[in-house]
C-alpha cells in the first residue's frame, strides 16, 4: 500500500509516522500495492485531527476522527474505515465482482450490525476522476464516503451523473442534458 502523509499545522514525528505504518499495514495485507492510503494530520483547537482516505482500485472509503491526543485519533480512524467495510460487507458481496479484491478481508473479519448515522462563498476547491459505475454502485461509494452526493460517469448512457441522499432517507438521481 502507498501510504502518503501530510501535516497541516503540525509536523509529523517518526513515531507517528511508524505509527500511521502498522496500523494501516493491516489493510496492506488484504488489498496489496494497488491500494492507496493519504493521511492528513491537523490541530483543531486543543485536539488532533487525523483524516484518512482509502483508494482500493476505484473504491473509496474515508474515516475522519478528532481526539485529545494524535495516536487516539489514528486509533478511532481506522475503527471507522473497518466499520464502513463490515457495514458494507452485504453490498459489497452482492456486487463480488466488482470487489474481488476484498474476498479476504472480508473473510477474516466478524460481522457486527449497521451503525446508524450565513455567507454563501466558495471556499474549497477539489478535483477527482470521473469512475464509469451505475447508480447503485454511486449510491454504495457516496455512503462510503460520508457523503451527501456524488458525481459518476454512467456506464450505460456515458454521461456525468448525480447521486444525492434526499431527506425522506430515499436517494434520487440527476441526470443532466447537455
Amino acid at each position: 500500500m502507498k501510504i502518503s502523509i501530510n501535516g497541516k499545522g503540525m509536523k509529523v514525528g517518526d513515531q507517528l509516522q511508524q505509527r500511521i505504518e502498522e496500523k494501516l499495514g493491516k489493510f496492506n495485507r488484504f488489498f496489496g500495492d494497488e491500494a492507496q492510503a493519504t493521511v492528513k494530520v491537523r490541530p483543531e483547537k486543543d485536539q488532533k485531527c487525523i483524516e484518512v482516505t482509502l483508494k482500493i482500485h476505484k473504491h473509496y472509503y474515508r474515516a475522519e476522527c478528532i481526539a485529545d491526543d494524535v495516536f487516539t485519533a489514528l486509533d478511532e480512524t481506522v475503527e471507522v474505515l473497518e466499520g464502513q467495510i463490515r457495514k458494507h460487507k452485504t453490498k459489497i458481496e452482492k456486487k463480488i465482482h466488482d470487489y474481488a479484491y476484498m474476498k479476504e478481508y472480508l473473510k477474516s473479519q466478524v460481522s457486527l450490525p449497521p451503525v446508524d448515522e450565513d455567507d454563501h462563498r466558495i471556499i474549497k476547491r477539489k478535483s477527482f476522476d470521473l469512475e464509469p459505475m451505475d447508480a447503485d454502485e454511486a449510491v454504495l461509494q457516496m455512503e462510503m464516503l460520508g457523503h451527501s452526493f456524488l458525481l459518476y460517469l454512467d456506464m450505460e448512457t456515458d454521461k456525468v451523473c448525480a447521486v444525492y441522499k434526499r431527506k425522506d432517507g430515499n436517494y434520487g438521481v440527476i441526470e443532466p442534458n447537455y
